[in-house]
């Protein structure tokens, strides 16, 4: 017993707690068919169009049920994107075996109405969100000279709430550690101030979100769809440091290309990314 202690507390003064290996699922609850690459992509092919996938991103381990954006579930914008074999987000995730109360937090990539709109769909979690993007979109969005196309009012109404309860954590940030092993990174520019993970790990894998739409967004060196005209260069930047970050560009997932669930082992909604 005595040599059993020893080793312990040995193994505590030279390392501390180990980060969790966690696993990831991207688990798509909707398709949006027919949208123009163009519209998504800087200099982009205009002549053709694909069926989106629209994600969410499980990550599991060290305790943490953790969600990489929330979906939507009003129809605000639906007239622009309409959806194919929509499932609520809660009830997709339901079929990764996850419960919605057993979600233990959410990290919201940017506040665009199919990544914030969910939040209020899983009862008991915490909500992660860069400051700036916070702040800009309750605040300057609406005042004259501000940008919010695509921010559902609604959608921060609910954010606003969930700050009144105490449920909001705001992530101050490029290079942030939220949990261990996993770092969230600014400097894309799809929205004011949108963020990636770093999922570290035995590999590592960078979930981007909509700050790289598609793995021809890597391939091709192109922008995704930016805050500004004058973000494009930041953001292919931002893609190179994803790759960086993840190890290959095989590691980097992409916001809303429907690859990944040939990439990955799939079943049904749910793909197994590690």
């Amino acid at each position: 017993m005595k040599r059993f202690v020893f080793a312990a507390v040995f193994a505590a003064l030279l390392g501390g707690s180990s980060t969790p290996e966690y696993s990831i699922q991207a688990i798509r609850y909707a398709s949006s068919p027919g949208v123009p690459v163009s519209e998504l992509m800087v200099g982009g092919p205009k002549d053709v169009k694909v069926d989106i996938a629209m994600v969410v991103w499980l990550i599991r381990g060290g305790g943490h049920t953790i969600l990489f954006d929330s979906g939507f579930h009003r129809d605000t914008f639906l007239k622009y994107f309409p959806m194919t074999d929509y499932l609520r987000p809660d009830e997709a995730v339901k079929t990764a075996g996850v419960k919605p109360e057993e979600v233990t937090d959410i990290v919201i990539s940017h506040a665009h109405w199919d990544h914030l709109g969910g939040i209020d769909l899983f009862p008991k979690a915490n909500i992660w969100i860069q400051k700036e993007e916070y702040r800009y979109y309750t605040m300057d969005a609406w005042q004259p000279g501000g940008q919010h196309g695509g921010i559902d009012p609604e959608d921060v109404k609910e954010l606003l709430q969930l700050n009144t309860e105490g449920r909001v954590h705001l992530v101050d940030g490029d290079n942030v550690e939220i949990f261990p092993g996993i770092r969230a990174y600014t400097g894309a520019r799809h929205t004011y101030a949108s963020q990636y993970l770093l999922v570290e790990g035995s590999p590592p894998f960078v979930l981007a979100s909509d700050n790289c739409y598609f793995y021809l967004n890597l391939s091709s060196h192109l922008a995704s769809a930016t805050f500004s005209d004058a973000d494009h260069a930041a953001n292919i930047a931002a893609q190179s440091r994803m790759i960086e970050l993840a190890g290959s560009p095989d590691r980097v997932v992409p916001g809303h290309d429907a690859l990944q669930f040939q990439k990955f082992p799939t079943e049904g909604r749910v793909a197994k990314i590690k």
